[in-house]
């Protein structure tokens, strides 16, 4: 029998410091910003993804979890601190946890619509770390002229998805990228450069 893990320590303060986090990693795309909060993580989900998961996802916002990142541990976490439907179609996941294992990884989620480009879905890939992989150069919105990233586990495939899902702007997908305690997030309207 699993035992559920606890989630944050101290919830109110925990979830808005990681919801400053996020919203920091947002307005900066390309910077790594570490989690600001103590965590119980479930199964092999990193204190990252754990934090946003608990910060971001409610019963309003579909969770699509993948195969290699799913167990009962993760389910029962989910269910039981966000309230959230797991579904098992990425069609209809407002948020997704992924790995660099998903090929393609951006296919098969919502990616809005010009009338409402809020309708997309979110990705949390979690890497094996946020540095050390090969470096490419960002640049858009909350950049001043470019940024670089060195995201580790990434299949090169990762990134021609990346240049056609911008190119669906203001519609596509924005994605977390999450390993240990430190997140980096790539906005739908940021170009990457090898």
């Amino acid at each position: 029998m699993n035992t559920l893990a606890a989630g944050f320590a101290d919830v109110p303060h925990d979830s808005q410091r990681v919801f400053r986090a996020v919203l920091d990693a947002f307005s900066h795309p390309g910077r790594i910003i570490a989690v600001p909060a103590e965590v119980e993580t479930p199964g092999v989900l990193s204190i990252a993804a754990t934090a946003f998961l608990l910060t971001l996802v409610d019963r309003e916002t579909p969770l699509w979890i993948a195969p290699d990142l799913d167990s009962t541990e993760v389910r029962d976490f989910a269910r039981f601190h966000t309230g959230a439907q797991i579904v098992a179609d990425t069609a209809t996941a407002i948020f997704a946890l992924a790995t660099p294992t998903r090929r393609p990884m951006l296919n098969g989620f919502a990616i809005g619509t010009d009338p409402y480009p809020d309708h997309s879905a979110t990705l949390v890939i979690q890497v094996p770390a946020l540095h050390g992989g090969p470096v490419r150069t960002l640049r858009g919105p909350g950049i001043d002229g470019s940024a670089t990233a060195g995201i580790a586990g990434l299949a090169d495939s990762f990134w021609s998805e990346w240049t056609a899902n911008r190119a669906l702007f203001p519609c596509g997908i924005d994605v977390v990228f999450a390993a240990g305690s430190e997140l980096l997030a790539l906005p739908r309207s940021i170009a990457v450069e090898a």
